[in-house]
């Protein structure tokens, strides 16, 4: 395959021979891909936006409330009692990530990420509404700073500001709530000061990324770029350079009018760089795969577009696999992704089991730290507990009160009456465990203890119940 140069992978192309960063300023892409990515990019900014506010069973539809641990993923509440759960959603989310890249590359960093999502249809695009085009942006950047380069630079940051704030706005949805930002919102910002602190840090963090970082994001931040080297193989479908078609026998070259360039032995390739130009993160495509490419199609829409102008076959760079180019394979569904596709399978129905069978009570009954056991009259032997119910749905559970299940006994609250465990909250308190001395199997008998609503067993758990040691 012809290269440019025979260092390209020795550095990155938004770095300059001597060192400094190289500001990328890429062609406004157009074209059928760009379209779809367009849509696809507005359905998922929608499902960002509203994914906070939306509510299933009065759930939120995403929340990661770190601080409290509490996690709603597709309106399912998640505990810390649920971080088992939660730990095979993010496997199954890896895997099926790991198993699209095998398939089609980074098809997930082109249309799906919200970095590219956020720089290529949001900021980029306001780029290009204030600054103007590729050669217009070059020009402004090379210009001194007279009254129409401040304005247009005052211009842009300050929208750029405006959009990283709404977006920290949303982010914090996720973290607090939207009821608890809203409500935030309404106070003022005087009266959560330190709320204001930290989303005016998140503010400039994504100002700092959108509007400086950029592309660097992906290049030298983002890990995933870096698997391409062990999850890529020759039969993974990418935005792929044809390089067979490109350089033919003599290489690619300039486009002349009524050339015959088959007879001449020059590719379809005309060296026009457009592929380059059009680049967000300033690689050269015909290079062949790079840890900088995103896989966000810019370049097949331009290349088509040339090759309609010149009256060449289009999909010269196109989606295929490396052994499609040099062999003329068709994708096949390989042995290595059947066995992804298949643990990815093993653990969603893990998952979907898991949470039929999760009970919407969690209860823990625990020994009170350091107490021993009480020995009463009538020979009756006395323990004390603390108890922690967890209540996962968004109704209220009323006329809460404990049995034993395995023994005969006593089960006494601190309070001496049934209570409530209000929706998605907790209930705490203590009570004390009587049985019979006769009653008991050894000095740490095992309790099995039902959780009562009314007349309802709505909960089993279990707890050491200790007692004098018996000697034979």
């Amino acid at each position: 395959m012809a290269q440019n140069s025979d260092n390209f992978r020795d550095s990155i192309g938004t770095i300059s021979e001597e060192g400094k960063r190289a500001w990328v300023f890429p062609k406004k892409p157009s074209g059928k891909f760009y379209k779809y990515r367009k849509l696809a990019s507005y359905f998922l900014l929608a499902f960002l936006i509203l994914s906070p506010i939306i509510k299933i069973n009065g759930n939120q539809f995403l929340m990661f409330n770190v601080l409290e641990r509490r996690f709603n993923i597709f309106g399912f509440p998640f505990w810390p009692q649920d971080f088992h759960l939660f730990v095979i959603s993010m496997i199954i989310g890896v895997i099926f990530i790991a198993l699209f890249t095998v398939a089609f590359g980074r098809i997930f960093c082109g249309w799906i990420c919200p970095q590219t999502i956020f720089m290529e249809m949001v900021f980029r695009r306001i780029e290009f509404w204030i600054d103007g085009d590729r050669g217009a942006q070059r020009r402004l950047d090379k210009q001194k700073w007279n009254a129409e380069k401040i304005r247009k630079r005052i211009f842009k940051w300050f929208v750029f500001f405006v959009i990283s704030f709404i977006i920290a706005n949303v982010f914090l949805a996720y973290l607090i709530g939207s009821d608890r930002l809203f409500q935030y919102i309404s106070d003022g910002p005087l009266q959560h000061v330190s709320t204001l602190v930290a989303l005016l840090v998140f503010t400039a963090v994504f100002y700092f990324v959108f509007a400086w970082f950029r592309e660097q994001v992906c290049i030298i931040a983002c890990p995933y770029g870096r698997m391409q080297g062990v999850l890529l193989d020759n039969k993974s479908v990418i935005v792929a350079y044809d390089h067979k078609r490109g350089e033919s026998l003599n290489g690619r070259k300039k486009f002349r009018k009524g050339e015959d360039r088959e007879a001449l032995g020059h590719g379809d390739c005309i060296d026009c760089k457009q592929c380059v130009h059009v680049c967000p993160t300033n690689i050269d495509i015909r290079n062949g795969t790079q840890l900088e490419c995103i896989n966000c199609t810019a370049c097949i829409d331009e290349c088509d577009a040339i090759m309609d102008k010149v009256n060449l076959p289009k999909g010269l760079i196109r989606y295929a696999s490396e052994d499609e180019i040099t062999k003329k394979e068709k994708f096949k569904y390989t042995p290595r992704l059947k066995g992804y596709s298949a643990v990815l399978v093993i653990l969603t129905g893990v998952l979907i089991g898991m949470l039929f069978l999760r009970n919407d009570l969690e209860a823990n009954i625990l020994r009170l730290p350091g107490q021993l056991y009480e020995h009463k009259e009538g020979n009756i032997i006395s323990n004390v507990y603390t108890y922690k119910l967890i209540n996962k749905t968004t109704k209220e559970i009323s006329d809460v009160s404990f049995k034993l299940l395995s023994h005969t006994g006593t089960i006494e609250l601190v309070t001496h009456e049934n209570f409530k465990v209000p929706a998605q909250d907790l209930a705490e308190g203590t009570l004390f465990i009587e049985i019979n001395n006769s009653a008991l199997n050894g000095n740490k008998d095992k309790l099995k203890i039902g959780v009562y609503s009314s007349d309802d067993l709505i909960e089993t758990t279990t707890a050491r119940f200790l007692g004098p040691r018996s000697y034979n």
